[in-house]
């Protein structure tokens, strides 16, 4: 068994400012990879950009990322970030800004490479040194080497290959304060997701299951806050990010299993938001799962039945009423002929039991 995770992870207030000289130190200019105004409305990029110009750092801010951001856009990031002469990358955000701001590290220090680089053999860690800070409690991409892009030549999302880990992760509950409900509660049902599908996992292992535990207590105890039933403390936002953190922990081990693999299509042609549409198929995968598993993740999560799991969702994230059945068709072919999904999966999958998950059966 192997526990790899380089990134050096610190959690708690005042967090940015905190660790000045770890982030001073790692380059002379830095490309700040942001989505479009959140960075400037929790203000974290405030926090950052005080950090380094008093550290004497230069910068530079790409803040085009859009939501689960495409190839196109890390080239054109990448082009950016050459011409500014950078050496070191800076993402803040939730997971589509970290995940681009991974692969915008990796293609500046490839700088030759055009965009199939991305998609080539693996070349280890040849990134720019890079710093996640993360204002979402989703994704886990602080702690994780990949990199999830949208591919438009093929109609869905793709992760890259590619060991891409940051040098810092930098977690500050107060950058949650300012979330928009929705977004609290799509990003924290996203952490749930990976949570579970890295337990009910075919590479999960005592470490990784160690990762999950942890990180299935911090969520159960934030489920009112999610709800909107209990004002959010400090205290609870931090939770959420650390529950996020082991959750990425847990899948930088493991991978994401079935209910990802679902979740790609309905994203790209539905535009269903990621947590959403992961925890569209997660009842369904637990009720798949062994009777050990599953009477491990409900009773870790708080939960007395599958059932209770799907009202929890649907109450938080609503229901993909737009998802027609021609959607959860494709959705099932997609997740067929993804194998680096379907062979994670500890029990035996074919198209009548994604066709159960689907809720087509």
């Amino acid at each position: 068994m192997t526990f790899y995770m380089p990134a050096k992870v610190y959690a708690e207030e005042n967090c940015v400012k905190a660790h000045a000289k770890e982030v001073c130190a790692l380059g002379k200019k830095a490309l700040i990879v942001t989505g479009r105004m959140s960075a400037e409305k929790n203000g974290s990029l405030k926090d950052v950009t005080e950090v380094l110009e008093a550290g004497g750092i230069a910068w530079a801010q790409y803040k085009d990322i859009e939501e689960n951001p495409s190839v196109e856009t890390i080239m054109k990031a990448r082009d950016f970030g050459v011409a500014e002469g950078v050496d070191f990358v800076i993402g803040i955000g939730g997971g589509s800004p970290m995940d681009a701001a991974k692969a915008i590290a990796l293609m500046i220090r490839h700088k030759e490479e055009d965009w199939e680089f991305l998609y080539g053999e693996d070349r280890g860690e040849t990134i720019l040194p890079l710093v996640l800070i993360p204002t979402t409690c989703g994704s886990g991409s602080e702690v994780t080497g990949i990199s999830v892009l949208t591919r438009h030549d093929l109609r869905t999302k793709g992760s890259v290959p590619h060991r891409m880990f940051a040098k810092l992760a930098l977690l500050d509950g107060k950058y949650l304060a300012s979330l928009p409900k929705k977004v609290l509660a799509d990003t924290s049902t996203d952490a749930f997701c990976h949570l579970t599908e890295s337990y009910i996992n075919n590479a999960a292992t005592p470490y990784s299951r160690m990762c999950v535990e942890a990180g299935l207590k911090l969520w159960r105890e934030c489920k009112d806050v999610v709800r909107g039933k209990k004002e959010a403390t400090e205290e609870d936002l931090l939770k959420l990010l650390n529950a996020s953190a082991f959750g990425g922990m847990a899948i930088a081990h493991t991978g994401t299993c079935l209910p990802h693999a679902m979740s790609y299509s309905i994203t790209y042609d539905v535009g269903v938001k990621h947590g959403m549409a992961c925890g569209l198929f997660q009842p369904a995968f637990v009720k798949e799962a062994s009777e050990e598993d599953r009477r491990f993740i409900l009773e870790h999560a708080g939960f007395e039945s599958v059932e209770e799991m799907r009202s929890y969702i649907e109450e938080v994230c609503g229901k993909a009423e737009d998802v027609s059945e021609k959607d959860l068709e494709r959705t099932v072919q997609e997740a067929l002929n993804n194998p680096a999904k379907t062979s994670h999966a500890p029990f035996p999958v074919d198209e009548a039991l994604l066709r159960r998950m689907a809720g087509l059966e």
